[in-house]
């Protein structure tokens, strides 16, 4: 497995843990306010091979509790429950972010218990999901297994959404929350836009937005932990 990068220690990716985080490339979403994007077309290159990534997380084994793995979209590989084994082989807890479109992998990854902590993106409530991926078209079926499948895990977990002025509006988090009843923890985070945005003219919510989504969230979602992550930093999408 190429890796497309590697950030060698973060505080934030691994919630309670001090982590790297790596970035495998592709991805089946091409989410206009994506600051991966380059990721997911696979429009440059990979930055290392796996072999030396095991060799940096062996020389890490003081100072790291844990490796995130990120993307692009990690469950487009077939190898990753490989990879993530391996990384526990080492002692190192693992992170997953994913899109959730690919049930099948994320299936062998909670069943055969090889991450400790899966972060889920939620693109947009289910009328809007396929123009908030920038797809034409989306199998929703396959990201509400997903969603079940989070449930019954018992893995610990979280869902996501990067709030984008231009695609969210009270009424989407309404069914959002029809999406993940009884979900344990969720995250609104605002867009901040970068240089690796592919379109312009995408904004951030107003913060006053952000409180409502928020309110709208924990009326629909009574004992759900519903948080807004990143006020005055980048979210990650």
């Amino acid at each position: 497995m190429k890796l497309f990068g590697l950030q060698k220690m973060t505080l934030l990716d691994f919630p309670g843990h001090v982590a790297c985080t790596v970035f495998l490339g592709g991805c089946d979403f091409r989410c206009p306010f994506c600051h991966n994007y380059e990721l997911a077309e696979l429009s440059v290159p990979a930055v290392m091979e796996e072999e030396e990534f095991f060799a940096f997380l062996e020389k890490r084994r003081s100072l790291l509790d844990g490796v995130a793995v990120t993307g692009g979209e990690p469950c487009l590989y077939q190898e990753l429950p490989r990879f993530l084994s391996r990384i526990r082989g080492m002692g190192f807890m693992t992170k997953l972010d994913t899109n959730g479109y690919h049930p099948g992998i994320l299936s062998r990854i909670l069943t055969d218990g090889l991450a400790d902590y899966v972060a889920m993106d939620i693109k947009n409530s289910p009328d809007k999901y396929a123009v908030t991926a920038g797809i034409d078209q989306i199998d929703l079926s396959r990201i509400l297994e997903s969603i079940q499948m989070i449930f019954s895990s018992g893995t610990d977990y979280e869902f996501r959404t990067t709030v984008v002025k231009e695609f969210h509006d009270e009424q989407d988090f309404a069914g959002i929350a029809q999406m993940i009843p009884g979900a344990k923890r969720y995250f609104l985070q605002p867009f901040t836009d970068r240089d690796s945005v592919p379109f312009g003219n995408l904004h951030a919510p107003d913060p006053t937005d952000l409180e409502l989504f928020a309110k709208v969230l924990r009326l629909y979602l009574p004992g759900t932990d519903v948080q807004i992550r990143g006020m005055d930093q980048p979210a990650s999408s």
